[in-house]
């Protein structure tokens, strides 16, 4: 239409996702959302309805954008857990040392400032980390072990990379990042060995 500013929407909702990722739901002030998008607050309403519906399509994005890779690296090992979650833990590590994105991850920050999100928000949160959760479970069913240890080693492996995108957004090396990932693998290849009886 003649005199109306065209944009792609899915590039304004990756740079608003970028903004949420970098500075956290509290601090993306719309004035920030605009600058990073190139729109002002009437036609960052009038396409995504506000700050609050906007942060909630940028988590949906994030979960598309990342969940595929997650499930790919996962699948790619259904018989053998240990090496699903040691590529699960490729795939976290790549995430955050991709200079093309904002350090750490959206979830953990997101996580990290749940009392300032509104009740929705919260939800949805904590339904990414069921879902990843959920994730690495089924990558250890093939595993002999009793559903309450795989129970525990899937909480294990997401509070694991959760604390990988915490300690990178605090610099540490990429190294001590790795050691702390083959450790988590070695926790869950021993853990599984002894309650299968191995």
């Amino acid at each position: 239409m003649s005199g109306r500013k065209q944009f792609d929407v899915d590039q304004a909702l990756d740079q608003a996702m970028r903004v949420f990722w970098q500075r956290g739901y509290a601090d993306a002030s719309l004035d920030a959302l605009g600058s990073a998008t190139g729109l002002g607050r009437g036609s960052l309403y009038g396409t995504f309805g506000g700050k609050d519906a906007l942060f909630r399509q940028c988590l949906d994005r994030y979960a598309s954008m990342y969940g595929a890779r997650y499930e790919e690296a996962l699948a790619a090992h259904a018989d053998d857990p240990v090496r699903a979650v040691e590529a699960f833990f490729e795939v976290v590590l790549a995430r955050i040392a991709d200079p093309g994105v904002p350090g750490g991850c959206l979830v953990a920050q997101s996580a990290a400032q749940s009392p300032t999100l509104k009740e929705e928000r919260r939800t949805q949160v904590r339904a990414l980390l069921d879902t990843q959760r959920a994730r690495v479970h089924e990558a250890l069913a093939s595993s002999s072990a009793p559903p309450q240890v795989r129970d525990e080693l899937a909480t294990y492996v997401v509070a694991v990379s959760q604390s990988l995108a915490v300690l990178s957004r605090a610099g540490t090396p990429d190294g001590e990042l790795r050691s702390v990932a083959r450790l988590a693998c070695t926790t869950v290849s021993d853990t599984l060995a002894r309650a299968a009886g191995g």
